[in-house]
């Protein structure tokens, strides 16, 4: 027997062996990638189907009643504010988060000559990568005049109905972290502050940011903000103008089309965008009128506020846009499942 082609022979046989276990492998593993994929999207579409409208207006009513019990009010520094920061605390301990409420310090008062420190609320999935991190946000705090409900008890019910929804241990491939912030009617003190305290490994961790700020208007427009613009203030950082791409996208599948608008450094997105993280904003409007075009797209009243309880002692909950609000939450859900679902790097 010719002892060399035995053994190529066997040795073809062997690479063949490998190569046909290496197929196998491989397509086993595009199989796994794929049904992961697939189940990644599927926990999306249901966080989208789970939220509603009637979720986060049950928080809205508890806010209401907060404000009730506090002079018609919920600003801060205040009462109204503290008992604010202890039922979103309660209500995403309930969902299961492990919830950190970090502080910062404002004046007491104008003239007082004293300080008084206050409370953010964060918290944040226990699965999905840290270092890949979806972050929304909304104000906690009203004006003193009034109890704040849609400015902006409506984004942070909004969140609060994502939250609970979505759960503390979501199978999605990154973690999603609520932000609940005080004093921005003061000066963006209470996101300002809590931007300013994190260092550059903490910063970089935060792959984009979503601002809610009033959502529930009761003569509703649909704005997103986000890559509108020439400049980094106006338009935000790099990765800014794909999150707006989401939202409206997110919107559209809500059955409502969006319009695109810039920054105005006027919410807690700013302390973000100069941070140099990729950013995106909703709104429904505040004192500003709807034009004729809008109030036809958006089926509203033209030459109308978009909120004419905007800063007053009338922004209740009666006032609250139902519709407006399930739509907001469900395109600020599936863009939140959207970028924790992805794993892909986010760019224009």
């Amino acid at each position: 027997m010719d002892t060399t082609r035995a053994t190529r022979r066997a040795g073809l046989r062997v690479t063949s062996a490998l190569a046909a276990v290496t197929a196998l492998t491989s397509c086993s593993a595009m199989e796994t990638t794929a049904r992961f994929a697939a189940s990644r999207q599927g926990a999306v579409a249901q966080l989208v189907a789970d939220v509603s409208g009637d979720g986060a207006l049950t928080h809205l009513r508890a806010l209401q009643r907060i404000a009730d019990d506090n002079d018609g009010t919920r600003a801060s520094p205040g009462p109204g504010y503290e008992a604010s920061v202890d039922y979103v605390v309660a209500a995403l301990r309930r969902a299961g988060f492990e919830v950190s409420t970090p502080t910062f310090t404002v004046s007491a008062g104008q003239g007082s000559g004293s300080n008084v420190e206050l409370r953010n609320v964060v918290a944040q999935t226990a699965t999905g990568s840290p270092d890949h991190v979806v972050m929304l946000g909304a104000h906690l705090d009203s004006v003193p005049a009034g109890p704040g409900i849609n400015d902006n008890g409506s984004g942070v019910g909004s969140l609060l109905e994502i939250a609970e929804k979505l759960g503390s241990s979501p199978q999605l491939t990154n973690a999603v972290r609520f932000s609940f912030w005080g004093s921005e009617e003061v000066d963006l003190d209470g996101s300002t502050r809590y931007v300013e305290a994190l260092n550059d490994a903490e910063r970089q961790q935060i792959m984009m940011y979503v601002n809610l700020d009033m959502v529930a208007s009761p003569n509703a427009g649909y704005f997103v903000q986000g890559g509108k613009g020439r400049k980094s203030a106006s338009a935000g950082p790099p990765g800014s103008a794909r999150i707006a791409e989401v939202l409206v996208e997110q919107f559209a599948a809500a059955g409502v089309a969006a319009e695109t608008a810039t920054f105005d450094g006027e919410s807690d997105y700013a302390a973000f965008l100069d941070a140099g993280i990729p950013s995106g904003g909703v709104l429904a409007g505040d004192e500003n009128k709807a034009s004729e075009r809008q109030a036809e797209k958006w089926g509203g009243r033209a030459g109308e506020a978009f909120d004419s309880c905007y800063h007053r002692a009338c922004d209740r909950v009666e006032n609250i846009n139902g519709t407006a609000l399930d739509r907001f939450t469900d395109a600020v859900a599936g863009t939140a499942g959207h970028f924790a679902a992805s794993t892909t790097a986010l760019t224009n």
